[in-house]
């Protein structure tokens, strides 16, 4: 966990969102400390028109990260939205959950990793959305920034009854595979590898929902780097292009979201490519055994996207290529 600054304090200080004691905030729900702040009224008429207004304004302990109303609005003519009325409810009411975690989470809880989020996607009914926070020394990402349908905090720890209240540059929309991959540093060599060849398109592919939902088994720029030597390419260029392609494709699913509980032991896996492998279960542990008999581990499990689910495994998968 990355400790804050005090400068971060002064910050939310400075932002001058209200005039109340911290005493006093402290009684105010977090519906009500929003209710206070001019900048953040897009926000509360998007509560009402969701009716998750009520929602926080009961008890409960909830994390919002919050965009202010020029967000908002940039938010709404980037997808061509001229009013927040024109924004279907179910909609809005999704977008909005993806900005709340459950529990109170100040800035000295805040650290480096995935969190579910409130929302639900396209590709799960069970699987709630998940966040990616990226602590670094410029402060908290979320899901990537701004260009990536994600936000920066701005101000920190705003006090309410039932949570907390921190402030982003962005609204933060339903991140797909890809925004997901683009958000986590760890993936750098899979979202190049994703996008070098533009003409096959795979990356507009799995940011969208034909073919969907994906279940993507995410190789970590470590794996790359071990693929590399192991193949004795010296970079992606130097892959053939039918190749890279193949092995993108034989770590991804179509038609199925599938989550950690459903896969089982000696499970036979058709991928993308039109080739097969083989999970592995023993214990706690899971597993892969691709089509050259390597074995790639699964290190991190159902990270949710709106369009599918990925998986972390430490070992780049290879299909058979004859």
């Amino acid at each position: 966990m990355k400790k804050l600054t005090k400068l971060l304090s002064v910050a939310v200080l400075a932002f001058t969102l209200f005039s109340c004691s911290d005493d006093e905030k402290k009684e105010r729900t977090i519906a009500e400390v929003a209710q206070r702040s001019p900048n953040l009224s897009i926000l509360v008429e998007a509560l009402v028109k969701t009716g998750l207004a009520e929602t926080f304004d009961s008890p409960g302990a909830y994390t919002v990260f919050a965009p202010t109303n020029d967000k908002f609005e940039a938010f709404l003519a980037a997808n061509g939205f001229a009013s927040l009325d024109d924004v279907p409810v179910d909609v809005l009411t999704e977008v909005l959950k993806n900005h709340v975690i459950a529990g109170e989470f100040y800035s000295d809880d805040i650290s480096t990793g995935y969190v579910k989020t409130l929302a639900v996607g396209g590709a799960s009914n069970s699987n709630t959305l998940s966040m990616y926070i990226n602590v670094t020394n410029d402060g908290v990402i979320i899901n990537g920034g701004s260009a990536n349908g994600g936000g920066t905090v701005t101000a920190y720890d705003i006090k309410a009854s039932n949570g907390v209240i921190h402030v982003v540059d962005g609204v933060l929309g339903l991140p797909t595979v890809v925004n997901h991959a683009i958000a986590n540093p760890s993936f750098s060599t899979l979202v190049a590898a994703l996008t070098f060849n533009p003409s096959s398109g795979f990356a507009s592919t799995l940011s969208g929902t034909a073919s969907s939902p994906f279940t993507v088994f995410a190789p970590t720029n470590d794996a790359f780097g071990a693929f590399l030597a192991e193949t004795g390419f010296s970079g992606l260029g130097a892959i053939p292009a039918n190749v890279l392609e193949s092995t993108l494709k034989y770590h991804v699913v179509t038609g199925a979201n599938v989550l950690s509980t459903s896969l089982t032991n000696g499970q036979s896996v058709s991928t993308f490519a039109g080739q097969n492998f083989t999970i592995n279960i023993s214990g706690t542990s899971a597993s892969i055994t691709d089509a050259n008999n390597r074995v790639s581990g699964i290190i991190a499990t159902d990270v949710q996207c709106s369009n599918g689910v990925i998986h972390v495994i430490n070992k780049v998968l290879l299909p058979s290529l004859n």
